[in-house]
């Protein structure tokens, strides 16, 4: 786990160099649990989740892992973390925005696209893509 303070230089050089580093405090859930993969002391990945939508619903948003690092399983791990600690939290929904490069990786972690392509100005395209987990009592 991380500060979600200190994910925003790495969210911000990989996902919106567009925007001003403090604008990305903005985006991030209230009380967004966030969680980091470092390789020799280096913050290489990074991701966020917190409740968001109907109860019950929790968002993954800014996964972002340095291009010197990608499929090396850091983003996956971050995700897996964050996945795991929704769900311990009672989650019966993850959802994202997920740009479309990065569909296979939500895909590996049991996500479903659930929406035609779409585009955000100014960042690119992107589907919403979600992993329902069964309610407590209903495995």
């Amino acid at each position: 786990m991380v500060s979600p303070e200190r994910t925003r230089v790495l969210r911000h050089a990989v996902l919106r160099p567009h925007q001003e580093l403090a604008a990305l405090a903005g985006s991030e859930p209230p009380g967004a649990f966030a969680v980091g993969a470092f390789e020799e002391g280096e913050l290489i990945s990074v991701g966020l989740i917190g409740p968001e939508g109907e109860p019950g619903a929790w968002r993954v948003r800014g996964m972002a892992t340095v291009a010197h690092a990608r499929r090396r399983g850091a983003g996956s791990a971050v995700l897996a973390a964050l996945v795991g600690h929704a769900e311990q939290a009672g989650a019966v929904r993850i959802w994202c925005n997920a740009r479309t490069p990065a569909l296979s990786l939500y895909e590996r972690a049991g996500f479903r696209s659930t929406s035609e392509e779409f585009e955000i100005p100014g960042i690119g395209p992107h589907f919403v893509m979600e992993r329902r987990t069964p309610a407590p009592g209903q495995d």
